[in-house]
């Protein structure tokens, strides 16, 4: 059995009004808009701002990092398509929130989270609620996760002052990844693929502003103004 929304009747009326604000936002993809009907985002994010969990826009979950805006995220879905094949690695598990709606699109999910507590705190979640197709590690995302590649899929949630070349060889054949690239105040994200072995790469969106990728392969440190 997949897992489903555990209701509340308190939010019933803002996730819908959510999902109206997303497909007005562009995105007509009846599946993708039905997932953010399933899966109840006040679990996924503090209690002290689960009231505002089914706003379009970013809510801080501790530690310096936020939940992206959920019309984001459903950019991100329609543009990577996972399939119930696809093998997806996700770079910055953040709240979960994404985590699960790719589990309910592809086949396994491989996640990767810097902050060890917000790791803890996805796992325990996705746990209640019956995920058993998401694999967590608390690590340096911008190496990604070589033991399960290749991946169909790569979502980054974070900024990187260039594409991490490690994530990009463990792009499969065909398999494309969402990544915003530029200096650490805003940037672009960038649609890549691999295509009969060469990597393309398409601007989608400019003026995007992340969090930081850290990491080997992302910003060295909080203090770095540019690439």
């Amino acid at each position: 059995m997949e897992p489903d929304a555990v209701e509340d009747y308190r939010f019933v009326g803002a996730r819908r009004r959510l999902i109206e604000t997303i497909r007005a936002q562009g995105i007509e993809d009846l599946e993708i808009l039905r997932l953010f009907d399933r899966v109840p985002r006040h679990l996924f994010v503090p209690e002290g701002v689960a009231h505002r969990a089914y706003e379009d826009s970013a809510v801080p979950i501790g530690f310096g990092q936020t939940a992206s805006q959920p019309s984001l995220q459903a950019y991100y879905l329609q543009l990577l398509a996972p399939g119930p094949d696809d093998r997806i690695l996700e770079i910055g598990t953040g709240s979960g929130y994404l985590t699960a709606l790719l589990a309910l699109l592809g086949d396994r999910v491989y996640s990767v989270e810097r902050i060890r507590e917000l790791s803890v705190r996805a796992r325990r979640v996705l746990d209640q609620m019956g995920y058993k197709n998401v694999a967590l590690m608390v690590g340096d995302g911008s190496i990604g996760w070589r033991r399960y590649a290749p991946f169909q899929v790569i979502t980054v949630a974070a900024a990187s002052p260039s594409i991490p070349t490690a994530l990009v060889d463990q792009l499969d054949e065909g398999g494309r990844m969402l990544i915003p690239v530029g200096r650490r105040e805003v940037q672009d994200l960038l649609l890549v693929r691999r295509i009969d072995g060469r990597i393309e790469e398409e601007s989608v969106r400019d003026g995007c502003t992340f969090v930081p990728l850290l990491g080997r392969y992302g910003w060295d440190d909080g203090t770095d103004s540019g690439p």
